[in-house]
């Protein structure tokens, strides 16, 4: 199993493990409750890099990995968006930082209001997690923004979804994670495409990595 499809396949545990907020639940749900889930998805991110084994860091820098840092929790960021299915697309190579061409599939596409400004991207399914009947909801969202080689990651960011609903997603950005790439160059990593570029600053999630 490939590097990069291992590191999926972990978030994708941790999606199911912690769960996003659906449209029907998120409403039973207080602040608190809210605030719980993205602080066991916090946690969860620095164990991992401070984990021997699960860690992608070198050890060197591992050893050096203290927290990852984050911006402070924005409820503003957390969206309940509208799927649109694009059924019958074709299945391309999504472009990533090495020669490495995964396959995926253009699922849908959501919008979403912030601030009452309309925004739209697409989100995607891994054909090599296709094929896992556990993985049949997980839905790929890459996304740049205008943090994007300042205050966050350069390559830009991810956050798994899960489909709960053939109307409705629930996106909370606070999620968004970096990809191992921008940790250790040996990673092979997805490249958010062109009009996954959002034109607004995402200032939740995690920040650009420390040196």
């Amino acid at each position: 199993m490939s590097a990069f499809l291992i590191y999926s396949c972990r978030r994708i545990i941790l999606l199911i493990t912690y769960g996003l907020l659906t449209f029907s639940v998120r409403a039973q749900l207080n602040k608190d409750s809210i605030l719980q889930t993205i602080d066991v998805f916090q946690n969860d991110m620095n164990n991992e890099y401070l984990d021997s084994i699960r860690s992608p860091l070198t050890k060197a820098d591992r050893l050096k990995f203290r927290s990852h840092n984050f911006f402070p929790i924005n409820m503003e960021l957390i969206v309940v968006a509208t799927l649109k299915l694009t059924p019958g697309q074709k299945i391309f190579d999504m472009p990533t930082t090495t020669e490495r061409k995964p396959k995926y599939v253009k699922y849908g596409e959501i919008t979403f209001k912030i601030k009452r400004k309309k925004y739209k991207l697409n989100v995607y399914q891994s054909m090599d997690l296709l094929n896992k009947p556990e993985y049949k909801d997980y839905l790929f969202l890459p996304f740049k923004d205008l943090t994007s080689g300042n205050m966050s990651y350069g390559g830009g960011r991810y956050i798994d979804l899960q489909v709960t609903s053939v109307k409705r997603i629930i996106v909370d950005f606070n999620k968004a994670y970096n990809p191992y790439c921008a940790y250790n160059h040996t990673y092979s990593c997805p490249v958010p495409p062109p009009e996954n570029f959002l034109k607004l600053k995402v200032l939740a999630g995690i920040k650009a990595p420390i040196d």
